[in-house]
């Protein structure tokens, strides 16, 4: 699985709009669509914030593991 498909989950799960996801990030609606469809890099530090918005490990934002959770906590 891409990042960009676990973002866009993880932002439809959550019932967020992609403007209240750029509202967190600090940057345009057009910006943050960009990454989640893949036609921008998501920054580290964008990927981090959302991983601890989400509560989820990079990893899993990342698409590299399924366990949300690295530790169980």
């Amino acid at each position: 699985m891409h990042y960009t498909n676990r973002v866009e989950d993880l932002r439809i799960d959550a019932d967020k709009t992609q403007q209240q996801i750029a509202d967190l990030l600090v940057c345009q609606r057009e910006v943050y669509r960009r990454y989640e469809k893949g036609e921008r890099e998501l920054p580290l530090w964008a990927a981090i914030k959302l991983a601890e918005y989400y509560d989820v490990s990079l990893d899993y934002l990342l698409g590299l593991s399924d366990k949300r959770r690295q530790f169980n906590q």
